[in-house]
C-alpha cells in the first residue's frame, strides 16, 4: 500500500503492516481461533429472553451475506441482520438484501434515519473535510449497535477489522481476541471528533443513530462485539463465492470505472465519488485497494497489479455523478469546484493540460 495512507506503518524493511499481516494469515491455528467461537457460540445460544442470539450488520454486500450465513447456519445462532441503508441503494444492492432474507431465513431491521439530516452531514462532510461519508460511517457502527442494545441480544458480528486486512489503527483487543469494541476509534475517524463535527448544527434529538453507545453500556448487558475475520481466514472473494449460493448477485453492468471487480462495494450509490476524493488527497484508490487485496491472496501478481492500476487509475467514477449532484443538491460545475480544494499538490502535476500523479506506480 501507498505511504500516504493514513494510519499505515511499515516496519525496518518497508514493508507495510497489511502486506505483514497477509503472511501472518498463513500461519495462523484457524481451526484453533474457529473453536474459540463455537465455544462462545455455545455458551450464548438461547440465552437471550428476547429470541436473538447475534446481531449481524448487512448491507446487501457480499461480506454481510457471508457473515450471516456463518452465524445462522455454521453456528446455529439465531440472528437478527441489521441495516443502515444509506438512501441511494443499487438495484444489486436491494435484490441482494432480499436474498439474504429469504435464502438464510433470518429476520432484517432496517434503520432508516432521516433523510434531511443525513444530506447536511454529508454536505458539510464534503465542503470541510472532503469526506461526505464521516458521519455515514458513524451511522452504520452506530445504528447496528444501538439496536442491539435495544433487544439486549449478547453477541454483535462485524466482519473484517479494516486496520488489520488493509493496514491502519489496530487495537490490542482486536489484534489478540477478535474483540471489536474500539471499532468506533478506527481511521475511518481521524479527521475530526464526531461531537466538534455537530456542534451546533444538528440537534441533539436528531443524533441517537450517529451517537454510539460507550463500552459501559456493552458491559451493563453483557453484550460482546467481535470480528469475525479473527476467527475465519477473513477472504473477499471466497465471500463472494459463499454469497452467490444464496443469491448474491454481482453489479449487472461489470466493473465500475477504476474498479477490476464486479462484487465489490456495490450496495449504494455514494460511496464511489467519497473514494475517489481518496485518490485527490493520497494518490490512490479502487484499483490500488482491490489489487493489493488480491495480491495478499495470491490470486494476482505484482507486475498484474501494476498494470492494473496505471491502466485504471485515471478513470473518473461517472456512473453515479448523477445521483450524488441530486442527492446532495449540488451542480456539476459546483461539486468539481469542491473537489479541486481537496488535490494534494504535493503529489499531482499537470502534464498536457491533465493532472497526473508525479510519481506513478512501478
Amino acid at each position: 500500500m501507498p505511504d500516504t495512507k493514513p494510519g499505515l506503518k511499515f516496519d525496518a524493511d518497508g514493508v507495510c503492516f497489511a502486506c505483514l499481516n497477509s503472511k501472518k494469515k498463513t500461519i495462523i491455528n484457524w481451526k484453533k481461533r474457529n473453536n474459540l467461537l463455537h465455544k462462545l457460540c455455545d455458551e450464548i445460544r438461547g440465552k437471550n429472553k428476547n429470541g436473538y442470539d447475534c446481531v449481524v450488520p448487512v448491507s446487501g454486500g457480499k461480506d454481510s451475506i457471508y457473515q450471516t450465513y456463518m452465524m445462522s447456519q455454521i453456528y446455529n445462532l439465531k440472528v437478527l441482520a441489521v441495516s443502515v441503508p444509506q438512501h441511494c441503494q443499487t438495484e444489486e444492492g436491494i435484490l441482494n438484501l432480499n436474498s439474504l432474507v429469504s435464502n438464510l431465513e433470518v429476520d432484517l431491521i432496517k434503520v432508516t434515519i432521516r433523510h434531511e439530516t443525513h444530506k447536511k452531514l454529508r454536505r458539510i462532510g464534503l465542503k470541510e473535510m472532503g469526506n461526505p461519508s464521516y458521519s455515514e460511517h458513524k451511522s452504520i457502527f452506530a445504528g447496528v449497535t444501538r439496536v442491539a442494545l435495544n433487544f439486549k441480544v449478547p453477541l454483535i458480528v462485524w466482519g473484517e477489522d479494516i486496520g488489520l486486512e488493509f493496514g491502519g489503527k489496530v487495537d490490542k483487543k482486536s489484534s489478540k481476541a477478535g474483540v471489536a469494541d474500539d471499532l468506533i476509534n478506527n481511521d475511518l475517524f481521524s479527521d475530526v471528533s464526531f461531537q466538534d463535527f455537530v456542534k451546533n448544527r444538528i440537534p441533539k434529538k436528531e443524533l441517537y443513530f450517529y451517537n454510539h453507545p460507550e463500552i459501559s453500556e456493552f458491559k451493563k448487558h453483557n453484550i460482546k462485539t467481535i470480528y469475525l475475520s479473527h476467527f475465519h481466514n477473513w477472504d473477499g472473494y471466497y465471500n463472494f463465492k459463499q454469497a452467490q449460493k444464496f443469491g448474491f448477485i454481482g453489479r449487472k453492468k461489470g466493473p465500475l470505472s477504476g474498479n477490476i471487480l464486479n462484487y465489490d462495494n456495490i450496495d449504494e450509490k455514494l460511496c464511489e465519488m467519497h473514494i475517489w476524493i481518496k485518490m485527490l488527497k493520497y494518490g490512490f484508490w479502487r484499483p490500488t485497494d482491490q489489487s493489493c487485496y488480491q495480491i495478499w491472496n495470491r490470486r494476482m501478481t505484482r507486475e498484474e497489479g501494476v498494470e492494473n492500476v496505471l491502466a485504471k487509475q485515471y478513470q473518473f467514477p461517472y456512473e453515479y455523478l448523477t445521483d450524488f449532484l441530486d442527492y446532495h443538491t449540488l451542480k456539476e460545475g459546483e461539486f468539481f469546484d469542491e473537489l479541486e480544494k481537496w488535490r494534494n499538490k504535493d503529489i499531482w502535476i499537470k502534464r498536457n493540460n491533465k493532472w497526473r500523479l508525479k510519481k506513478e506506480i512501478i
